[in-house]
């Protein structure tokens, strides 16, 4: 497995999460002893972990700019100066290969003669059906700015296709919102 640092790969891997028609799998994990009735306001980390050679990429600018709607959908307010959460995102690519053997049914079939019956029966090939594809994963963290400590994670997987790489926003949109699906808590009154 190797991690794809530069720009055009990060966005290709965010940009078709979604790109499969069943989508991406999604799953989420958090600290049970955070008090997130607490948690009023959020910013970003810096550098986040989808920057590049000290610069903003267009990936990191597309995933702001989501999981600030999302955030802002559940109460939170933005703030850059003394947030209560910091955001964080990561991301990878890993090829895989999928092998699965299976039987096909050969065209023909062969027979045989038995004392004036004649008798057929199809016959099977087995081969290997390989797939190869790329999987790509998409984290963000949630973290308590105060404690320095990770509260919430919510992670996408799939497979990678270049079905969407033409317009990207719109997959970034869809991938945070599917894993902010898994998010259920409220900003602070």
């Amino acid at each position: 497995m190797k991690l794809f640092r530069t720009p055009f790969t990060m966005v290709l891997l965010i940009t078709l999460l979604t790109a499969c028609t069943s989508g991406p799998q999604v799953r989420s994990d958090f600290d049970h002893s955070a008090n997130f009735a607490s948690y009023k306001t959020f910013g970003f980390v810096s550098p986040l972990g989808t920057d590049v050679d000290g610069y903003s990429t267009l990936i990191t600018q597309r995933l702001k700019s989501a999981t600030q709607r999302e955030m802002e959908a559940r109460g939170y307010r933005y703030t850059e100066s003394d947030p209560d959460l910091l955001v964080n995102f990561s991301a990878r690519l890993a090829k895989k290969v999928q092998v699965d053997p299976l039987a096909s049914q050969q065209i023909g079939y062969y027979s045989y003669r038995r004392v004036g019956v004649y008798k057929t029966w199809p016959s099977y090939a087995y081969q290997n059906n390989v797939d190869e594809y790329t999987e790509g994963t998409l984290n963000i963290d949630l973290v308590d700015a105060k404690r320095k400590q990770l509260v919430w994670e919510g992670v996408a997987v799939g497979r990678v296709t270049d079905a969407k790489l033409a317009n990207p926003e719109p997959a970034i949109d869809n991938a945070v919102a599917e894993i902010f699906t898994k998010y259920t808590y409220r900003a602070a009154p």
